[in-house]
């Protein structure tokens, strides 16, 4: 039998423990553990960016880390960046304006990371923002919306 290891860790602003091998993925705790199955795993390389979680403010693929490692920390999964009265937050408000969404398998990667690259640069290029999403695939959109969806979120972080 595999030994299993207490994980407190904070995810979405709430407490939360789980018990879990050593081996666990984090995407594995968020979706099988937790049931926050807004987290999704495409490649489990790394390589496609659908399971990006941000982990203390920093967008990681959750695919790619122990869930070991989380403890201690905060993780904000797409379900977390709604407000607390479930309004959409200026980002996943700008992807549902700008149609940055098709089939949506890749929006929760794209909505996480998009978070993270306008907490650190508010006025994005449209160099910075390509720069900022290249981590992340998108096999249906061709990506002209998501672009124009991190502008229209920046635009609606500065009037907020």
């Amino acid at each position: 039998m595999e030994e299993t290891f207490e994980i407190a860790l904070t995810v979405n602003g709430v407490h939360r423990t789980a018990r879990a091998p050593a081996r666990r993925l984090l995407s594995d705790l968020l979706r099988h553990d937790l049931g926050l199955t807004g987290t999704h795993v495409g490649c489990e390389h790394g390589v496609c960016g659908c399971c990006t979680v941000l982990l203390d403010g920093d967008p990681v693929r959750s695919c790619l880390m122990f869930a070991v490692t989380a403890a201690g920390h905060e993780i904000t999964t797409v379900e977390g960046l709604a407000g607390p009265d479930g309004a959409m937050s200026p980002v996943q408000r700008a992807f549902r304006e700008c149609h940055g969404l098709q089939c949506g398998f890749c929006t929760p990667g794209f909505l996480c990371t998009v978070t993270a690259l306008l907490r650190e640069t508010p006025r994005p290029t449209d160099e910075e923002v390509v720069e900022g999403i290249s981590g992340n695939l998108c096999r249906c959109t061709g990506y002209q919306n998501i672009v124009k969806a991190v502008h229209r979120a920046a635009e609606l972080l500065e009037e907020s």
